[in-house]
């Protein structure tokens, strides 16, 4: 079996089912159930036996080796992160406890029972540590996109604190020779996304007939990646992986924020034809420090392991759409007060 920390987030999540729809291991699953942190998207698992939720802290060492101990997982996949760039301008603070001191103490957790293991089971053990291309920093429009070997230049308190974690697993595979592999993914997008990112709310606030914001001048690009294929390559390189190695996992589609938004205005008009959109497109103060663009050089999965993207985003987008637009009550149950509250503040 294996252990997935943040299995209840929006990659967790979509990573658990793909698991599942593709493996026959079974799952423990670690989750905080932080306000991004939703049961509601692992419905579909009540009941099925090879799924173990527990609801706890990647930092509560005695939890995570009680849970090594009991299950003897033969892989760990840590999803668990604060993982959003506004929150992290706003309160620091949470995205140092979690994804620096937490990914501390889980690999420092890891690493002591995976020393007391046998030499066959330690060999075949892995720890995979899922980031983000947002520890390279920013790239000029004439840049080359992000490869395995940019040196890191984050540049929000959320990159600084994910290119911190990415650093300690590195240390800890050449210090204690634990066997981890990281990926580095662009921007993730798809079903049970939590909707402060940009394409969920843009589909949220559309449908309400509320307001689009878009930052600055709408022209800050990013590399568009659909959820399931970031599962497939993290199934790919769990699978397949060098071990210490870095692998990017990119969408090959590079768009404007601002032409995001308008194709979700698109796709979202064809399947509710009252809904217009375009007029409620907003330009609204820019994210300070806001990086002004991220692309991913995908050469070295595609090489070493044969991964590529099944999707193209308009494919993926209308998937997305169409998920949002079918499961109103997820939708419903996930825009509670404190939510609007934040919504509000950052979009004022």
């Amino acid at each position: 079996m294996i252990l997935v920390t943040g299995g209840a987030g929006f990659i967790g999540a979509n990573f658990v089912l793909d698991w599942f729809a593709c493996e026959h291991e079974p799952v423990v699953n670690l989750d905080k159930l932080t306000y991004a942190g939703n049961l509601g998207s692992l419905s579909s698992l009540a009941g099925d036996e090879r799924h173990v939720f527990v609801r706890g802290d990647i930092g509560d060492a005695d939890l995570v080796r009680t849970l090594l101990e009991r299950h003897r997982p033969r892989a760990v996949v840590n999803f668990a992160a604060e993982s959003h760039v506004d929150r992290s301008i706003h309160g620091p603070a949470a995205f140092i406890d979690t994804n620096v001191v937490g990914t501390f103490a889980l690999l420092d957790c890891v690493r002591a029972w995976w020393s007391e293991q046998p030499a066959d089971e330690r060999a075949t053990f892995r720890f995979l540590h899922v980031s983000t291309d947002e520890v390279y920093g920013s790239l000029g429009p004439d840049d080359s996109a992000f490869s395995e070997t940019t040196p890191y230049a984050p540049n929000s308190p959320y990159a600084a604190s994910k290119a911190s974690s990415d650093h300690l697993v590195r240390a800890y595979h050449h210090t204690y020779g634990l066997p981890t592999l990281t990926t580095n993914c662009s921007n993730n997008y798809g079903p049970r996304q939590f909707p402060e990112k940009l394409i969920p709310l843009m589909i949220v606030n559309a449908l309400a007939g509320k307001p689009l914001p878009v930052y600055g001048d709408g022209r800050n690009v990013r590399d568009w990646l659909y959820v399931g294929d970031h599962c497939s390559a993290i199934r790919t390189v769990l699978a397949h992986g060098r071990v210490g190695e870095t692998y990017n996992v990119g969408g090959n589609a590079e768009r404007a924020n601002i032409d995001v938004v308008r194709t979700v205005c698109r796709l979202v008009r064809e399947r509710r034809p009252h809904v217009d959109c375009e007029r409620l497109v907003t330009f609204v103060r820019d994210r300070p420090g806001h990086d002004r663009r991220y692309a991913i050089d995908a050469t070295k999965i595609r090489r070493e392991l044969g991964w590529t993207p099944a999707h193209t985003f308009e494919t993926g987008l209308a998937r997305t759409i169409e998920w949002y637009l079918d499961n109103g009550a997820w939708l419903a149950s996930v825009q509670n007060a404190e939510y609007r509250q934040w919504v509000e503040l950052q979009y004022a």
